[in-house]
Order: structure tokens, then sequence, then C-alpha cells
């Protein structure tokens, strides 16, 4: 299955049997206080450094996250897609809680952006996904619904077949809609990221749509936590997950040696590239 995300002059094709999409997670002010303070400062020059550089590292799409506490995100996510769409050409991720934040959002960002996110709660099924219909946009559901994030895969499987059908209900094709398993951090659960491994084969199995990932919270309150995504990167992308969310200037290495080893790099290409980008020449 492919979904299609554009900006105004690129697009990206996000589809079942790779190459894996990277969306680079770091215009997100939770727990990184200087951005934090630049988008209450409204110093853009600071978001555009993070975003060239995530870009620059291999992120395929921006995701794009203003919600800080005290800020209207109505106006600063609109904002902030300008600022970064009169600079940048790859799609855009807008990720926020507040439907009215997306609608206006969806406005300015040009092409055809992904929505973070739709969860298989009633009220933000009936809320948000009219507005990724009425602007044509993409959308990540998330397998969570009313009761919280179930513990086992059935359960999450169910929530994204809630998912699919609300969408299709109102038209939204089944390739416009990117399943999101979740992963909780295995320092508090260590049957957390089998859980999200399995929920991964059974939506690809009973649904055949394409998987998102977002992979830090895994290893979330543990030491060598690089080592852990890296490891949890490769085993989602192995069960079939076809988008990421994630760091790509620590993580870009681990996800293009997943595509290479499963055989979705044609001749190495995409690894090579980076890895001459790095400056790491074969021994």
């Amino acid at each position: 299955m492919r979904t299609l995300v554009k900006s105004a002059t690129s697009e990206i094709e996000i589809r079942t049997d790779g190459p894996v999409v990277m969306i680079g997670e770091k215009i997100n002010p939770t727990g990184r206080k200087r951005l934090g303070l630049a988008l209450r400062e409204r110093d853009f020059d600071y978001v555009l450094q993070i975003a060239s550089a995530q870009v620059e590292a291999g992120a395929h799409v921006l995701d794009v996250n203003v919600s800080e506490p005290g800020l209207d995100d109505t106006s600063l996510l609109a904002e902030t897609v300008k600022v970064l769409v009169d600079r940048l050409q790859v799609p855009l991720c807008l990720d926020s809680n507040n439907p009215k934040a997306l609608a206006v959002a969806l406005q300015v960002a040009p092409g055809k952006p992904l929505v973070n996110s739709v969860s298989g709660e009633a009220r933000k099924l009936q809320e948000i996904l009219p507005v990724v219909k009425d602007r044509g946009a993409a959308v990540i559901g998330l397998t969570m619904d009313d009761s919280g994030i179930p513990a086992d895969p059935e359960a999450r499987l169910t929530i994204a077949g809630r998912i699919l059908e609300h969408a299709a209900r109102i038209n939204i094709p089944a390739e416009d809609v990117i399943i999101d398993p979740l992963v909780l951090t295995v320092g508090a659960d260590q049957r957390a990221a089998a859980v999200t491994l399995k929920t991964i084969e059974l939506v690809r199995r009973q649904f055949g749509v394409n998987i998102n990932l977002g992979a830090s919270n895994v290893s979330f309150g543990l030491p060598d936590r690089h080592t852990i995504n890296q490891v949890f990167l490769a085993m989602a992308i192995a069960a079939g997950a076809s988008s990421v969310i994630t760091d790509p200037e620590k993580l870009a290495a681990a996800v293009l040696a997943s595509d290479l080893l499963a055989g979705r790099d044609p001749f190495g290409k995409r690894y090579l590239t980076n890895a001459r980008k790095r400056q790491i020449l074969p021994r």
C-alpha cells in the first residue's frame, strides 16, 4: 500500500514494502526547554536551525509540534508552518491534539500534509477525521481509545480497525490512514516492546496499511537509551513498520542499515550515500 505526503515541490511515498520513511521528531518542545523558550519568543530562526539539521541528517518529513503550556497553538502552529514551508522543501506532519489548530495550520501547509494524530477515542474521531477529510490530508491513527492504551495486541488491532472504519465512512481511503501501534517503556513493563511488535504484525496482516512508530518511548528511564532505541527500531522495521518518528541525527544510520539488511535498499544506495555524508569509509 502507498501513502503519499507532499510539500509544494516534493513528494514522499510511504510504502508497506519500504524503504522506511523517517519523520524528524525534534520540533517538539516536550523535554526541550530551549525550543519551548524559542516558541514563546517567536524565535523562528532557532526552529529553522532544528528543522534544517534534521533534513540534512536524512529526515524525509518533519513533525511539527508547538504545544507549550500557556501558548495558543491555534495561531502558533500555523505561524511555524509558514516559516518552515518558506525555507524547506520537505512535507510536514502537523502534530496537535487541537482540531482548531490543525484546521488553521492545514490551510497554510502546501501539498498533502500528514496529521499526527487521531486516536480511537470517540471525540477525537468525530473532531479530527473531518478536518483531515476536508483538507485531503493523510493521518496517523493511534491504537488507544477512551479506556487508554490496551495491554494486548488484539485489542490494539480492534482499535486500528475502528479508526479505519470511521475514516472509510467519510471517504478517507485506507491508504491515507497510517496506524501507529504505540509503544510504552520496557522499564515499566518488560512486555511493552513485544506487544507493539506483535501489534505491527497483526495490523499488517489484517489491514495491509502502512505502520508508523514513535520509538523513543521504549527506552524511557533506562541507561544507554541509544542502544535500546537502535535495536527496537530494527526489530520494528523487520516486523513491518514503514515510517518512524525519530531523531535522524542519532538514528538515521540504524534505520538505513535495517533497510539494507531487509533488501529494501537497491545496491545499498541510501546506506552508502549516508555513510559518505558522515565520512565513514569501508575498512
